[in-house]
């Protein structure tokens, strides 16, 4: 007699993420919800030496995560000394993550039972061809919106059939879906700057994601429900590889370190009656615009916590590279003269870092003046919380226009949008924080779709919900093709 045909094990996903945090975070909850609910087995896999600061990012969410079924790998460092210096931290990654592949692929043929399924984030579109190579399915995770993938589908589109080195304008505003429109100003600056050498790549990247066989996204369809919508007809047409909205992903606040005298502070602040202001890991804003922040926040009159980091110098609007939570700099000493005092009865500035989870959810906090990190944007969303859409740098302009035109969960100042003069005014800033605070027509419909959105995602991330079941459609797929061999 024939023995019984053996259970196949559960399928092996390895999920490859880029040294950011704003990817890894994500990926890292990816590949918890895959295990706990979708019947995979996961393995993160991370890079490191390029930054000491992001290498102790990806070290922290690795060892969040539950070492009984979410395995963690660092792949060895390889070296990036003839990268020409000042290259954009975007061309570094790609660097990164090329050379890295012969490591990758050295783990990949290590692995008991094989691989069911490769997914690479945004910056490892690459390891889609070793996906081709060992002959398993390759899926594109994107830890940001659907709107950036259309941004990125409609760069690639727009070059189709030219000649090395030539590139096109886009149209201006840049149609996205249906009824739904970018300013070109609004894009990164990535996609707008062809003298770098980034601009090529970009498009390079995205004719290769094409090749994927899907997107996983984290965002959910009610918060872009016509740009999701538009994809999943491209995908039925065959025009565009299928794009699952699997979000949101957001971390639990028991990932956070504990910050007690800045959650103690808020225990003592009334119900809904604070600001909470942080321009997320790497966000930087110059001396003139952090002093005109402080002015605007003092004008306001309300309630706010406010996370002060380093200001900016050189002009640029984020740094990766420096945690400066370990050194000696104060970013409150830049702070005008007086503030803090002026302010102690009803403020409170931290320097570099507080549990921002942990914020977002306390009763205390009404509000949220955001760079538009999409995971920053997520925990806000999740927490029902509005914001002040004043995105600095890579997509959050995209990101701010669709919190505010499409989801309508934030107001924008009029010059933190694409085009503005790039200093937002201490003027500015009273107004925005009193529209949502005293809340007038713009601020109570951001209050209410704010609210909105928060049960929207409760529902998409819940069992039988949108964004479970896309997942579960995707793990059934990894399932079919992991049970062949034991058929």
């Amino acid at each position: 007699m024939d023995p019984s045909p053996r259970s196949p094990p559960p399928p092996h996903v390895v999920l490859v993420a880029s040294p950011c945090a704003g990817h890894v975070m994500p990926m890292a909850e990816l590949a918890r919800r895959l295990v706990a609910f979708h019947g995979c087995a996961a393995t993160l896999v991370t890079f490191s030496g390029l930054a000491a600061s992001l290498d102790a990012q990806s070290a922290a969410v690795a060892a969040s995560l539950p070492a009984s079924s979410v395995a963690a790998v660092t792949l060895p460092e390889v070296t990036l000394d003839d990268v020409p210096a000042g290259a954009n931290i975007a061309t570094l990654i790609f660097e990164l993550v090329r050379r890295s592949l012969p490591n990758l692929r050295q783990f990949l043929r290590s692995i008991g039972g094989g691989v069911a399924a490769l997914v690479p984030d945004f910056f490892c579109g690459v390891v889609l061809d070793l996906a081709v190579e060992l002959g398993v399915p390759g899926y594109l995770f994107l830890p940001p919106n659907v709107a950036s993938l259309a941004c990125m589908r409609r760069l690639v589109e727009l070059h189709d059939g030219a000649a090395p080195g030539e590139y096109r304008d886009f149209s201006d505003p840049l149609h996205l879906a249906g009824d739904v429109t970018i300013s070109v100003a609004d894009l990164p600056i990535e996609f707008l700057d062809r003298s770098n050498p980034v601009f090529g790549q970009l498009i390079d990247e995205g004719r290769r994601h094409r090749r994927a066989d899907g997107f996983l996204v984290n965002s959910f369809a009610e918060m872009e429900p016509t740009i999701v919508e538009d994809f999943k007809k491209a995908a039925a047409e065959g025009a565009f590889p299928p794009v699952y909205p699997v979000g949101p992903f957001v971390r639990s606040s028991s990932d956070e370190p504990g910050e007690s005298a800045c959650l103690e502070w808020l225990d003592r602040q009334p119900a809904g009656s604070v600001v909470f202001v942080s321009f997320g890991s790497a966000g930087m804003l110059s001396v003139e615009q952090t002093r005109e922040l402080a002015a605007g926040l003092e004008m306001s009159g309300h309630r706010f916590l406010w996370v002060v980091r380093m200001p900016s110098h050189d002009g640029e609007s984020y740094d990766f590279g420096t945690d400066h939570r370990n050194n000696d700099d104060d970013p409150l000493a830049w702070l005008p003269d007086g503030f803090l005092e002026r302010t102690s009865g009803r403020g409170l500035a931290v320097a570099s870092w507080a549990p921002q989870v942990r914020v977002l959810s306390h009763p205390a906090t009404a509000a949220f003046v955001s760079h538009c990190g999409w995971n920053s944007v997520l925990e806000s969303v999740s927490a029902g919380v509005p914001m002040v859409a004043w995105p600095l740098y890579a997509e959050q302009k995209v990101n701010a226009a669709i919190l505010t035109e499409v989801a309508g969960v934030a107001l924008r100042p009029a010059a933190a949008r694409g085009g503005g003069d790039g200093v937002v005014t201490r003027e500015e800033v009273a107004a925005a924080v009193r529209e949502l605070m005293d809340p007038g027509e713009k601020g109570s419909a951001a209050r209410r779709r704010a609210r909105e959105m928060q049960a929207a995602a409760a529902r998409a991330r819940s069992p039988g919900g949108a964004s479970h079941r896309e997942l579960d459609e995707v793990a059934g797929k990894w399932k079919q093709t992991n049970r062949a061999p034991y058929e």
